[in-house]
């Protein structure tokens, strides 16, 4: 099931700096040089959408969107010029006060995006390098869950610190109302090798994150996977959505992001997968091409509905 079409969403990078030092921050190495989008630039977009209804959601994101002062004001702006949702994209601690949720909310917020690192204070917090975040950010998310027509959603990068307890973040978060997506994003290192040893074979993560996605599920939620290999996913293949809103950044970003140098798979001519990003160069160095273990898909069942593995007669 697809609950939020990517296609309806604009994000907006109006911010670059952040209040935590997580391990595996894409833009760690860029922040101070990555430049905000400007009010005028913020205006254009407002100005067109109000015009063409283009898009019906804009998300705000940054480093730390709520380091913004301004934040509440830049979604009332928004609402005021026709987009239906204002989403943020946020680590969740300053939204443990709850009285800053409610400015927010009434100013026009009703999608918050809120990352986990992790399913515990001690590994969370050592991801992100700051004491008592997790506390906070937990917080957050249930102080959110004190207000109707709001919607959470939350992201858990996989990496080294994280992969094993996949399935404990669903169970952490499941008594949670208002949270009706989780995305697991499988981690790139924004470089040509993994030199933060943050990678892990996903052969190793596979079966955790397939019991995951199976939890959340039970639990009601939609499930979307990025940058995780579609034919280890199995009976769960239909989890993996790397499609995005179109994002609105400094362009020095996209050179960054390059080194990344995704789509390398030994299959990459005979499979037909259309969400697929293969693997990334950072894991090609340090694993090489899981040649014998990834396999080409097909076209999907219309029994089963799950995609095939060419070559194979059953999974």
């Amino acid at each position: 099931m697809i609950r939020f079409d990517h296609d309806r969403y604009v994000e907006m990078t109006m911010h670059f700096r952040c209040n935590l030092k997580c391990l595996h921050c894409m833009i760690e190495g860029t922040m101070d040089r990555l430049t905000p989008e400007s009010d005028d630039r913020f205006r254009e977009v407002l100005e067109f959408n109000r015009t063409h209804r283009r898009w019906s959601g804009l998300i705000l994101t940054g480093s730390e969107i709520t380091l913004r002062r301004d934040l509440p004001e830049l979604a009332g702006r928004a609402r005021a010029n026709g987009f239906d949702h204002v989403r943020i994209q946020s680590h969740g601690m300053r939204l443990a006060d709850i009285e800053y949720c409610r400015e927010l909310i009434e100013a026009g917020v009703d999608e918050f995006f809120i990352s986990i690192c992790a399913a515990d204070a001690e590994t969370h917090d050592a991801v992100t390098k700051v004491p008592g975040s997790f506390e906070k950010t937990l917080r957050g998310l249930i102080n959110l869950d004190a207000f109707p027509h709001v919607c959470t959603l939350t992201n858990t990068v996989i990496t080294s610190r994280s992969w094993d307890r996949l399935p404990a973040i669903v169970d952490l978060l499941a008594d949670l109302e208002r949270l009706v997506q989780m995305d697991f994003w499988s981690y790139w290192p924004m470089a040509e090798s993994d030199h933060k040893d943050l990678l892990v074979p996903h052969a190793v993560v596979a079966p955790r994150l397939r019991e995951a996605i199976r939890r959340a599920r039970r639990f009601g939620r939609t499930v979307e996977v990025k940058n995780f290999p579609h034919c280890l996913l199995g009976t769960e293949a239909d989890a993996l959505r790397n499609d995005q809103p179109r994002l609105i950044v400094d362009p020095r970003f996209w050179d960054e992001f390059a080194r990344n140098g995704f789509h390398e798979c030994v299959h990459r001519e005979s499979c037909r997968s259309t969400q697929c990003l293969g693997l990334n160069a950072g894991y090609v160095a340090k694993y090489g091409w899981d040649a014998d273990l990834l396999q080409p898909l097909g076209e999907v069942d219309p029994v089963t509905n799950e995609l095939v593995v060419l070559g194979e007669v059953g999974r």
